[in-house]
């Protein structure tokens, strides 16, 4: 089991991990968070919003300058500060034109198409934290109002396009082919300066799967999605599954795999 005193890095998801689903709050991680900043251990957040959200949220936790992935892996922000899209060509704008010329197949609606109004009514945020939810760079989110056998055949056709769907806590996330959580962090692991890190993965939610994969130590916490965070890794004794949600199951994943220093 890995301990304080070894070199590490906490990867955490947002919301329904770190942050409440329903309030945002974390206050039952407080203390883990107090500890990690005490040990230097770095918290990289690993999260589906934007680095819009990210940035501010960092000066709230007290960790202004670490490393974040946002978009679900689309977007990195390395140690020194540098703003990285994986996939430079697929810029927000191409991605949103690509599914435009999908609307004729498909029922569904993206971010682009609302108000910050429309977007805090759907996810309990406030409108200036729902504005800053829609400055997105590498990727859409959508709200599917198709049915199950659309849902395959709009997989398909975003496949063509070069593109990718993953699930998440609320919506689905159309991003960059070859872009995720996983191949974000191992991108950002290579590029991280100093010794290896041991690396502890917290996530809720079936797009957090990859990333959970690609750390040392996973944390699957309970979540709300009615699909299962399926995970492909056989070290069964490195994961651990939680019985509480959000910030409470955060709290116990890091009491399962971490002693708190005497």
């Amino acid at each position: 089991m890995p301990h304080l005193h070894q070199p590490l890095m906490i990867i955490t998801d947002l919301d329904g991990s770190l942050l409440d689903h329903h309030t945002y709050r974390w206050d039952a991680a407080s203390e883990w968070l107090t500890t990690l900043k005490q040990q230097a251990v770095p918290l990289v957040i690993c999260t589906s919003k934007t680095a819009a959200e990210i940035v501010p949220l960092q000066k709230k936790l007290g960790i202004s300058g670490s490393p974040f992935i946002a978009e679900n892996g689309a977007v990195v922000q390395t140690h020194d500060q540098q703003r990285v899209r994986l996939n430079p060509a697929l810029t927000y704008e191409a991605i949103c034109s690509k599914l435009a010329k999908m609307k004729a197949r498909y029922r569904f609606t993206g971010f682009h198409d609302f108000s910050d109004t429309d977007v805090a009514s759907m996810t309990g945020l406030s409108e200036a934290d729902a504005a800053l939810s829609r400055q997105r760079e590498a990727s859409e989110v959508v709200v599917w109002r198709d049915s199950e056998d659309a849902l395959v055949q709009f997989r398909e056709a975003l496949g063509a396009e070069g593109l990718a769907l993953t699930q998440g806590g609320r919506f689905w996330h159309v991003m960059p082919a070859g872009s995720g959580k996983g191949e974000a962090l191992r991108w950002l692991l290579d590029h991280s300066p100093g010794e290896a890190r041991i690396t502890i993965g917290l996530g809720d939610g079936p797009n957090d799967a990859l990333m959970l994969d690609a750390v040392d130590y996973a944390v699957v916490i309970r979540g709300y999605s009615k699909t299962p965070v399926t995970l492909t890794r056989t070290d069964q004794q490195q994961v651990y599954h939680t019985a509480h949600h959000g910030p409470e199951g955060w709290r116990e994943g890091l009491d399962y795999f971490l002693t708190q220093p005497q």
